[in-house]
């Protein structure tokens, strides 16, 4: 039934099919669009360029934009407000983090088969410093979902606890007996590998988000201020200081406003008010700030990692080209999140963010 409500499209440019293909992709990563609308919108934007004939590009502006333009429009705020600015929910940002760490240990799997052959011997140092990555990952993971969720002191507790495991992981290894085991056939590891993949995949998203997403209690107005004030920092990556400002407007709002009513019924669901006060033209300036914070971070860890290839006897020359090769393109990404992030803002006409007051009740 899909297929004959949404035929595949056919684009008479070149041009506009692959305008066509980064709006759809937008849409469905960055901004998490229900199901069918990404069709819908191009399915009219293709009668409309067929009709003007002429290019998309020069018809409907940048893909991004109008990406962004149709999120605005017709995605529900209930449904935008659930996603941080990735597009992604504490859910997706777990699941996504698991498959990640799967596809991470085939190819280090692959690599081995590659260098060593079939088998492959398991220590205690190599038990112990695999033990201590895939925990910290888990807990990193944790750490993205607890962020999302709007609990930035628990994101940095899991952070912590994270760094904390690998560390330990790392100082511990070489004081546990050496020797092998017992060997292993690397496809054995694969499978294993790929099992957390298909779990990561399967597991519903929606029962990871209950885990880590927990409304404020009916009437509890600082539990409503302190929950609008995460979710401004941790989901929508809004400076802590700009999110002071805008929960002590909404206070003061409150405090205004005649009789006792309860934040919630006053300002209305949590997410949604937050997603209101972060829209507008600097979102994407906000998330490129948080994008090259992350990259500093990775490439931190990614010069010490080059360093010790360098000092190392046994070092692979393989690893080293491709840790030199990670830092080279993680270094390049910062340049253009550093521009992103610095770049002035280019207010709209009518901007969500900025045609709502932070008092204006919903």
């Amino acid at each position: 039934m899909t297929k004959d409500r949404h035929p595949k499209l056919t684009w008479e440019r070149k041009e506009d099919e692959a305008w066509a293909a980064s709006v759809e992709v937008r849409l469905v990563l960055d901004h998490d669009a229900p199901a069918g609308l990404a069709a819908d919108v191009l399915a009219e934007a293709h009668q409309l360029v067929h009709e003007e004939d002429r290019p998309a590009l020069d018809l409907l502006g940048d893909p991004d934009a109008y990406a962004q333009s149709v999120a605005d429009e017709r995605i529900p705020e209930e449904h935008r407000a659930r996603s941080d600015a990735h597009g992604l929910t504490p859910g997706e940002r777990v699941s996504g983090s698991f498959v990640t760490l799967g596809i991470g240990g085939l190819l280090f799997c692959g690599f081995e088969w590659l260098r060593d052959g079939l088998w492959v011997g398991i220590g205690w140092p190599s038990f112990t410093i695999t033990a201590a990555v895939v925990l910290g990952a888990s807990l990193a993971a944790a750490a993205l979902a607890t962020r999302v969720a709007g609990r930035v002191r628990g994101a940095w507790y899991f952070a912590a606890a994270a760094a904390g495991a690998v560390c330990t992981g790392v100082g511990v290894t070489p004081f546990v007996p050496t020797g092998e085991l017992f060997a292993l056939p690397v496809p054995v590891l694969m499978l294993v590998c790929l099992a957390v993949i298909a779990a990561a995949v399967k597991f519903p998203d929606t029962t990871i988000d209950r885990w880590f997403t927990a409304a404020p209690r009916s009437g509890d107005d600082e539990a409503w201020f302190a929950h609008l004030d995460g979710l401004l920092r941790g989901r929508h990556a809004m400076p802590s200081a700009e999110a002071r400002d805008h929960v002590r407007e909404a206070r003061h709002h409150l405090a205004s406003t005649p009789g006792a009513e309860p934040a919630a019924d006053v300002f209305g669901d949590v997410e949604v008010y937050a997603l209101r006060l972060s829209e507008g033209p600097r979102r994407g300036q906000r998330l490129a700030r948080r994008q090259f914070y992350g990259s500093c971070f990775l490439a931190v860890c990614l010069t010490i990692l080059l360093i010790d290839n360098l000092t190392g006897s046994d070092t692979s020359p393989f690893w080293l080209a491709a840790n030199t090769g990670a830092l080279g393109a993680t270094l390049w990404s910062l340049v253009g999140e550093w521009r992103r992030s610095t770049k002035r803002p280019t207010p709209t006409i009518a901007d969500p963010g900025n045609s709502r007051s932070p008092g204006s009740p919903s």
